[in-house]
């Protein structure tokens, strides 16, 4: 009973707005306080132990203070990138350097360019423009792209490695001042018995005004200025209903940042998955500029100046130098990894709440979405599906046949998504407890015993999942043998991976756990989520013997989770603020990686109003995750419980989301090849372009969509930026927008503000039926919306789906081009499959009328097929050519 009342306890604490006392501040954080403070700058090169090879420098540094010596490595790196290490050189035990991150390590020749005493440069073999500048007193390295600096790291001389050390009992020592050997916040210590480990290091971006990334915060895209404020925290914590537009720290963790202008873009990746801080300070001119000053005597360009602070680890980081944003982009998912391709049902919606209540419940959920011809393809169960929290069972009273109620979901066309915490409950009778306590897989105290903590089903333990062991025996009980009522249509949910501890330190676990190898929790915490998710991508392959796609969801990360999982932007609320945020927050995920991401529909918390409900369904239409959640607390929402007009315009909103699924299903393939994020600020499209850095609320999707969506109350008309001197279409009306710059566009309730870009072909599906599985060979029309030149090209991927065929060239990938009046279908690569997709429909924006016939042309032969032009909206239709999309062909107007 007393467990139970401690429990209620903390979940009061969960009710209303986030406690900000929960959560510490830069000044309650030992490590944070002291990078921040003033110093000197006491690292310096010695000049006689640099040693270089075809592929890296070595050299040692010096803190001259302290006179504790340091081994730099500086790498080449494939695809014009640079890798920078540096660790103490005779530490007191090995320091903790991130496994299981690095997707694709590859060296780069380089090439000696000059040096003398006071510098040494070297460049990259491939491109001699792509070079590090290494100053030896103080150390600073200054990283060229196109023999353009881009980034200097330590030009503020705020660089800081606090060594290991032994506490000399009795000894004074300037060691000895608050927060260096133990710290305590909220009523508990953390004990450091090593003393302080802080990594610190500054980086400026040259002739930048903005930077982006660094997930997770509920800020805007643009990151802000940080001086008068905290710095933006990196730390994987629950957080119940975050504030918004601040630097707090939220679930997910990704120390990836990139800076932009129109001639340059570069990338800067730090290797630590310990707490961060990272300050940003903008258009100051700092030692960058004041140097430009003295030479040229003209006024300094803006620059960014960035601080990185860690509290444990070494420094290693990457540069990646571009030089735009999609090369960066490239770059970043060759060291971490792409976005997998997930299988083609996740791509589109999903229904979800906290909880559906039974069995029952599930089966006439699924009816009424036929029932009112709204298509669904994924129902979600939450916690209460569980026998008491004890995650890989069912509740037998309200699920008695779970199975069942699987194929029943999966003969409408969908599939399950369960929850599987990593909180396991302390249950003697329970089988994941009992055995991972006897194999020794949980995390530990400091005296070796397994530690205990509370989560949802009262005193739990956290697998120590660094450990290869705890991960292979997690991916072994989503076997069918072992979850006993799943099927191969049920997938995965992982949520409070951060991990959530409610009576631990900030709602987490203490820094001082240990883990495999005496490795303490501080090092490796904002990683604890990715190696949950390794394990159950691991389990979903395993039960299939490694044939179909995993599908996984989580709410905390880390750089490279996107080789194993969607993931969302957590606990939000019903509340206006909450819709726009998901904009930029689903940006930053994406340009750091995360790119299969999206936000709760009318927000977790809370119970949306008619209008916000629309707006929100209107908005994640165009997001790549797309799943609509609720707190138990809310009411239901199920899109037929509002209003009748509500109701059609949330199941128009859902249907214009299946009606581009061809497209979306394309630009995830192609993001897995490229490392490019399908939802994408604009300024990725049009580099050159300034009035894109700093805008906020609107995307594009892949290279071809403009997404303006309603985030105000009460609006009804947008104002939209179109960028780049291009051509735009109104996806709805296709009325032509032939604009640079600002413009109010109409935004009545049933619009949602989405333009075609000049140039583009997009392929879609108007046969909405109630899932994607069973539109899947459904034939595709092609929207061509021409530029000033009349032409257009576009490209539809194709494959089963679902399966890992695709990756022995088993699928379809073909281009199309559109040039006055004729359209080409040509394979990027050979068919590897067949399709019995066909072109149902070409519609044609922009090229005017054409009076002929259209002559298609297969290897079949030719044939004619009749073309109509529509004057009241300029489209000219090509009506049924029937073409095989696995074929190439021609149709020719002229």
């Amino acid at each position: 009973m007393m467990r139970l009342v401690v429990l209620l306890g903390f979940l009061v604490c969960f009710v209303g707005s986030v406690d900000r006392s929960r959560f510490k501040t830069c000044q309650q954080s030992g490590f944070c306080k002291r990078c921040r403070a003033e110093q000197e700058n006491v690292y310096v090169v010695l000049e006689d132990s640099i040693h270089i090879t075809s592929h890296a420098v070595e050299a040692l540094l010096l803190n001259t203070n302290t006179q504790i010596k340091y081994k730099m490595d500086i790498v080449g790196m494939a695809d014009n990138t640079f890798r920078v290490k540096i660790n103490e050189a005779f530490p007191l035990k090995p320091r903790f350097e991130v496994p299981l991150v690095l997707h694709q390590v590859e060296t780069a020749p380089i090439s000696t360019l000059s040096r003398d005493g006071e510098s040494l440069t070297i460049g990259l073999e491939a491109d001699s423009g792509s070079k590090v500048v290494i100053n030896f007193k103080p150390v600073r390295l200054d990283f060229y792209s196109g023999g353009v600096l881009v980034v200097s790291a330590n030009s503020r001389g705020l660089m800081r490695f606090e060594h290991l050390r032994e506490k000399q009992e009795g000894e004074e020592s300037n060691d000895t001042e608050p927060g260096m050997w133990e710290e305590s916040f909220g009523g508990h210590t953390d004990s450091k018995p090593n003393g302080p480990s802080a990594v610190a290091m500054d980086f400026t971006f040259a002739e930048m005004e903005h930077v982006y990334g660094i997930p997770q915060h509920a800020d805007t895209f643009s990151l802000k200025d940080t001086s008068n404020g905290d710095p933006y925290r990196l730390y994987n914590l629950d957080v119940f209903e975050y504030e918004l537009w601040n630097p707090m720290a939220l679930y997910a963790s990704i120390p990836f940042m990139m800076g932009h202008n129109k001639e340059r873009t570069a990338g800067l990746f730090m290797l630590n998955a310990a707490e961060g801080w990272i300050d940003i300070k903008k258009d100051g001119q700092g030692i960058l500029g004041s140097l430009s000053n003295m030479v040229s005597g003209s006024t300094p360009p803006k620059q960014v100046e960035t601080h990185w602070m860690f509290e444990s680890g070494i420094i290693d980081f990457f540069v990646m130098l571009g030089p735009k944003p999609k090369d960066v982009s490239r770059q970043y998912g060759l060291l971490t990894g792409p976005t997998a391709l997930p299988p083609e049902f996740s791509i589109a919606y999903h229904q979800c709440r906290w909880n559906y209540n039974d069995q029952d419940d599930v089966n006439m959920v699924n009816a009424k979405f036929d029932e009112f011809d709204i298509p669904m393809d994924v129902m979600w169960l939450d916690i209460e599906h569980t026998d008491g929290k004890k995650y890989f069972t069912w509740d037998g009273r309200k699920f008695p046949d779970s199975i069942a109620m699987t194929e029943n979901l999966v003969s409408h066309g969908r599939k399950l998504v369960t929850i599987v915490d990593p909180h396991i409950k302390k249950d003697s009778g329970y089988w994941v407890h009992t055995e991972l306590t006897s194999k020794g897989l949980y995390t530990k105290n400091t005296d070796g015993s397994d530690y205990e903590g509370w989560c949802w089903p009262g005193a739990s333990y956290y697998p120590d999942f660094l450990n290869k062991d705890a991960r292979d025996y997690f991916a072994e009980q989503y076997k069918l043998d072992a979850y006993k009522g799943s099927t191969l249509d049920t997938y995965t949910w992982n949520d409070m991976n951060e991990p959530s501890v409610f009576n631990g330190p900030e709602v987490t676990m203490p820094k001082d756990k240990k883990h495999m190898g005496d490795v303490e929790h501080r090092d490796l915490h904002n990683m604890y989520g990715m190696l949950y998710t390794m394990a159950t991508n691991q389990g979903h392959l395993v039960r299939s013997d490694n044939k179909l796609r995993p599908f996984l969801l989580t709410r905390a990360a880390y750089a490279g989770s996107q080789r194993y999982t969607a993931i969302w932007t957590g606990d939000n609320t019903a509340d206006w603020g909450h819709l726009e945020v998901s904009v930029p927050m689903c940006l930053s995920l994406s340009v750091a990686g995360m790119a299969f991401t999206g936000a709760d529909v009318g927000g977790f918390f809370g119970n949306p109003d008619g209008e916000l409900f629309v707006r929100w369904y209107q908005a994640a239409a165009f997001q790549p995750f797309f799943r609509s959640h609720a707190h138990l607390d809310s009411k239901r929402r199920e899109p037929w419980l509002y209003s009748q007009g509500e109701m059609t315009l949330i199941r128009e909103a859902i249907r214009t989301r299946y009606s581009y699924l061809p497209f979306w299903y394309t630009q995830f393939y192609e993001t897995e090849q490229t490392g490019v994020p399908m939802m994408r600020p604009l300024w990725y499209e049009f580099p050159e372009d300034e009035a894109t850095y700093g805008r906020e609320g609107i995307h594009m999707v892949g290279e071809a969509l403009l997404v303006a969506p309603v985030l105000k109350k009460s609006a009804t008309e947008v104002n939209v930026y179109f960028p780049g001197k291009q051509v735009w279409y109104d996806v709805d009306t296709n009325q032509k927008y032939d604009v640079t710059g600002e413009l109010n566009i109409k935004a009545p309730y049933d619009k949602i503000p989405v333009f075609q870009r000049g140039g583009t072909i997009i392929p879609r599906k108007h046969r909405i039926r109630r899932s994607s599985v069973l539109m899947h060979e459904d034939p595709v029309t092609l929207h061509v919306a021409v530029d000033r030149q009349g032409r257009a090209s576009g490209n539809l991927y194709i494959d089963d789906g679902k399966s890992f065929d695709y990756k022995e060239g088993k699928f379809i990938y073909v281009n199309f081009k559109y040039d006055n009046g004729k359209l080409e279908a040509k394979m990027i690569s050979p068919p590897g499959t067949t399709t019995k997709s066909w072109l149902e429909k070409v519609i044609i924006v922009g090229s005017g009328p054409i009076n002929n016939p259209a002559k298609i042309i297969t290897k079949n032969g030719e044939k004619y097929v009749e073309t109509l032009y529509n004057s009241s909206d300029g489209t000219l239709t090509i009506r049924k050519p029937g073409v095989n999309l696995g074929e190439e062909f021609t149709i020719n107007m002229n």
